[in-house]
């Protein structure tokens, strides 16, 4: 099941519902989310930081500009980000009520459009050609459900001819 920035509970036959983090994320992980963020969002993004990524994003009701790190994979023309905290977290939301972000992946930058939130088992092709066994693993272990696919466009690159 896809949604395309669709209203939350709007209950309509092929949308999601909207999801928070599991259990383990929330005992284990959101405690040291105040602690690591802040060094995580320096260091994410950059190249050879492949842990995260920075997302930049406004917020949908003060209109200022975040920047997140999230776990997130380039394929081909499709970033992947597993919502380890759910659809339901803020920077998720921002980036589906806008229609999209700019993510700094690997040391580049894309403009982000198009966010779909994806179940794990509609999106197990892609997350298998995306992510490697050991991320994979991880997203497991965390109880890891959605997902967002957003169309990658990169930023202050030519286009190849065609």
């Amino acid at each position: 099941m896809t949604t395309k920035s669709q209203p939350h509970g709007s209950g309509h036959a092929g949308v999601l519902e909207p999801t928070g983090p599991a259990l383990v994320v929330r005992i284990l992980v959101r405690p040291m989310t105040t602690m690591l963020n802040p060094l995580i969002v320096k260091l994410a993004g950059r190249r050879h930081f492949r842990m995260a990524a920075q997302i930049h994003h406004v917020g949908r009701r003060s209109g200022r500009l975040y920047v997140t790190p999230a776990g997130a994979h380039l394929h081909g023309d499709v970033i992947v980000i597993p919502l380890t905290f759910g659809s339901r977290s803020d920077w998720a939301r921002n980036v589906r009520a806008a229609g999209g972000c700019l993510i700094r992946l690997n040391g580049r930058d894309y403009r982000a459009t198009e966010p779909e939130i994806f179940g794990r088992e509609e999106a197990r092709d892609l997350i298998r050609s995306t992510f490697g066994p050991l991320e994979r693993a991880g997203v497991r272990m965390l109880g890891i459900r959605q997902f967002m696919r957003l169309h990658a466009e990169p930023i202050g690159q030519k286009r190849p001819p065609g």
